[in-house]
């Protein structure tokens, strides 16, 4: 019983204490939801006062930008008044200056009739005292004309004939000495060793022993190295020595290269050959760059570029009638630095060009083109100054005469070729030339005869005295002259000289 008392106890405490948890919880939520309530309140009031204030600002500054507005658009406004006042001032400026112009021309058109008025009462005068004169005459204007001007012709003819020879005669006397004297100073301070390239080299060797080694086994050795160089071998011309022949000078230099280095190691067979040569040809590249850089150096050119020094090398191994071709183009500058020093021309402009004149002859004979042409391609790809290439490209005529210093490269150019010994010819070569030029004479009405002496630089025409009066001959050697310098292609310059009576004399340049 008391156990059971206690249980009921129990459960009672348990549910009390449940009843009064729960009304205490009931109470504490109350008074925080009274609590956070107020606190929304306050700050919702607070928001409230802010946005307030933050329309009262907005209106302030919405009131104060459109009170600048305002004045803005006053100012603009008295602006454009003005320029419209301004415009309009400029319009009545403009109408009354419209007006004047409109007066001026009605002015001028009265004027311009007035004189064509007069231009016609002036022409219908002229014709009439024309028609009066013919009348008095019993002659026409043209037959009046034809008849002073054949009186006149008859008259003064051997005076006018005597005047044109004297004055070309004495233009032609002066020029020459002055030339003369210019060439011949130039020449005398200038002098230099020439050598006329052959078609052959010689490589000397150790002894008789080492051609067996060369020729190898069957020819094969001989055969591979003809074949990688392009050169002809020979054994047999001489002791101690082999012959290498071949119209390319670099082909030959780089064969002396290359079997001085065979001949060097002893060990000679088709690889080591094929080794040997292509050391012999990166060898040969470094020696023509040396060269040309000397070449540049010593003509005092020392703004090239490499590219270009490196093609004034190659003109070392190149020659023209047997002429190395590089030492053409030095001896060129130093001649025409002289006669542009002598004449007041530009000096480095003329030495540059003279220099480089020759540079298309550089380039391998399967790239198509004139070496002039070439030429002008190479500088003009290489920056080089125009004025250079204008100098340069006339000196075969093939391109016009377009500045001083042209005409100062082609001199040097044909002094230096022309210069005794320092080209040879093949004998077919030079007939076939001579032919050329007594052929081209003989194409000419009126010849006689035509003969080319002092070997092709010389042409005298002996003329039919019936077909040919003076002025003819005179006449006749400018023709010839000039179909010579146009059709066939020669050295130095060829002088023509017509004989009748007298001797008239033209040079083909």
């Amino acid at each position: 019983m008391t156990t059971e008392m206690n249980l009921w106890l129990l459960g009672g405490l348990v549910v009390l204490c449940l009843a009064l948890g729960y009304f205490v919880r009931l109470v504490v939520a109350k008074r925080i939801g009274a609590t956070l309530e107020q606190k929304i309140k306050a700050e919702l009031e607070s928001a409230r006062n802010e946005a307030k204030e933050i329309i009262i600002a907005g209106k302030d500054k919405a009131a104060s930008i459109l009170v600048e507005a305002q004045k803005e658009e006053r100012e603009r406004k008295q602006e454009l008044r003005h320029l419209e006042e301004r415009l309009v001032k400029k319009e009545d400026l403009l109408e009354r200056e419209r007006s004047n112009v409109n007066a001026e021309s009605e002015r001028l058109k009265k004027e311009f009739q007035k004189s064509e008025n007069l231009e016609t009462d002036a022409k219908a005068f002229r014709e009439k005292a024309v028609k009066e004169m013919e009348r008095v005459a019993g002659l026409s204007r043209e037959e009046a004309k034809n008849t002073l001007f054949r009186e006149l012709e008859q008259e003064y003819k051997e005076d006018l004939k005597e005047s044109i020879v004297k004055l070309e005669k004495n233009r032609r006397d002066q020029v020459e000495a002055k030339a003369l004297e210019i060439i011949t100073s130039t020449i005398q301070r200038y002098a230099r060793d020439h050598v006329v390239d052959v078609t052959t080299t010689v490589v000397e060797l150790p002894n008789e022993e080492i051609k067996g080694k060369i020729i190898g086994r069957e020819g094969r050795n001989i055969r591979a190295f003809e074949r990688l160089t392009g050169v002809e071998v020979i054994v047999d011309e001489m002791p101690e020595s082999i012959l290498l022949s071949s119209f390319d000078p670099m082909r030959r230099e780089l064969a002396k290269i290359a079997l001085e280095k065979l001949i060097k190691d002893g060990r000679i067979q088709p690889a080591k050959i094929e080794e040997k040569i292509e050391e012999a040809r990166l060898e040969l590249d470094s020696r023509v760059r040396k060269i040309g850089e000397e070449a540049a150096y010593e003509v005092g050119i020392l703004d090239l570029p490499k590219e270009i020094t490196f093609l004034l090398g190659r003109l070392n191994y190149r020659t023209s009638y047997g002429q190395n071709v590089l030492q053409h183009s030095i001896e060129m500058t130093h001649i025409s630095a002289m006669i542009a020093a002598e004449l007041h021309l530009n000096i480095a402009i003329t030495k540059k060009a003279a220099l480089l004149h020759d540079i298309g002859k550089a380039i391998d004979h399967e790239v198509e083109g004139t070496h002039v042409d070439l030429g002008r391609k190479i500088l003009k790809k290489y920056n080089i100054d125009d004025a250079v290439i204008q100098a340069m490209e006339a000196h075969h005529e093939e391109y016009p005469f377009s500045s001083s210093e042209s005409y100062v490269v082609a001199a040097a150019d044909a002094i230096s070729a022309a210069r005794p010994g320092a080209r040879r010819d093949s004998l077919e070569k030079y007939l076939k030339r001579l032919e050329e030029i007594e052929k081209v004479v003989h194409s000419f009405e009126g010849v006689k005869q035509a003969y080319a002496v002092s070997a092709g630089r010389e042409v005298r025409v002996f003329v039919v005295p019936e077909k040919i009066d003076d002025f003819g001959a005179l006449q006749l050697a400018k023709k010839v002259a000039g179909k010579i310098q146009s059709d066939i292609q020669y050295p130095g310059e060829i002088k023509v000289t017509v004989i009748r009576e007298i001797k008239a004399v033209e040079f083909a340049r």
